[in-house]
């Protein structure tokens, strides 16, 4: 490791990863940032190809970073670079710049009685984050994302997933693609909808089954509703109609894993 510590924000590698903070640069140069020793290490152990590595000395030390791969691209920078780099607190002193991968529909392998969850029109990075923590914890074989600008790469999606991004199988496509593929590999398709509905926890989901969450302002389109195999609905017991997003799809996730290992 050779690199002179970096101390200018003006520096012009300084520039360009601050640069990748804006959704227009993500897409043009098709990478994005990753903080954290844990989540980098995690992306690492997922396939994701880096770029510069930046570290700052005072809050890690380099023999921490020989793991994750080529030397000459760890760069030192000073504390107050880092600090004006670092997009969250306690990032542990490293930022890590990595190729964005595709996420195609057709690249995912259902498993033998997959359970999948799909995702139309998210609204929140911080949401899609909370989700696919959820998606990894219960095993999900797959979160499809229905909205052709989601980023899956927003900083917030990649800090509030703690590295979940990089463990759960993901694809990026329209609503009518999606069913198309749900019914080609014969996944049961449940919408989560306010109207004609069962409630979530009288469906049997021990056969492949897909839960389709819309937005909390507009829930889900007549698309999805109408080539459901049965609405289902999270009785509410309040004022309120429905919950954050992420909280529902963690209901009917862990239901259905509850039901099938019953089942078993």
């Amino acid at each position: 490791m050779d690199h002179f510590t970096i101390t200018s924000l003006q520096n012009p590698k300084v520039k360009s990863l601050l640069a990748l903070e804006k959704p227009r640069e993500r897409r043009k140069q098709q990478l994005f940032l990753i903080e954290g020793l844990r989540e980098i290490g995690m992306a690492a152990a997922a396939g994701y190809e880096f770029g510069n590595l930046f570290f700052c000395p005072e809050l890690i030390t380099p023999d921490r970073l020989r793991p994750l791969g080529d030397e000459r691209l760890m760069i030192p920078v000073s504390r107050e670079v880092f600090e004006k780099i670092a997009i969250r607190e306690n990032s542990g002193g490293v930022v890590a710049v990595a190729k964005q991968k595709v996420h195609r529909l057709e690249d995912l392998v259902p498993g033998p009685n997959p359970l999948i969850l799909v995702l139309e029109a998210v609204e929140k990075p911080g949401n899609l984050g909370a989700i696919l923590r959820t998606a990894d914890a219960a095993g999900v074989d797959a979160v499809i994302i229905c909205d052709p600008h989601t980023d899956f790469y927003n900083p917030n999606v990649v800090r509030s997933s703690i590295g979940c991004l990089f463990t759960v199988p993901l694809a990026a496509a329209s609503s009518a693609d999606t069913i198309a593929w749900l019914e080609q590999h014969g996944i049961a398709i449940y919408c989560t909808y306010l109207k004609a509905s069962k409630p979530y926890d009288e469906v049997n989901y021990s056969q492949p089954s897909a839960f389709i969450m819309g937005t909390e302002a507009t829930g889900l389109s007549d698309e999805w509703v109408q080539r459901s195999s049965q609405n289902i609905i999270i009785p509410m017991r309040g004022r309120i109609d429905s919950m954050n997003v992420s909280n529902a799809a963690a209901i009917v996730i862990f239901e259905a894993l509850r039901q099938r290992k019953k089942a078993s």
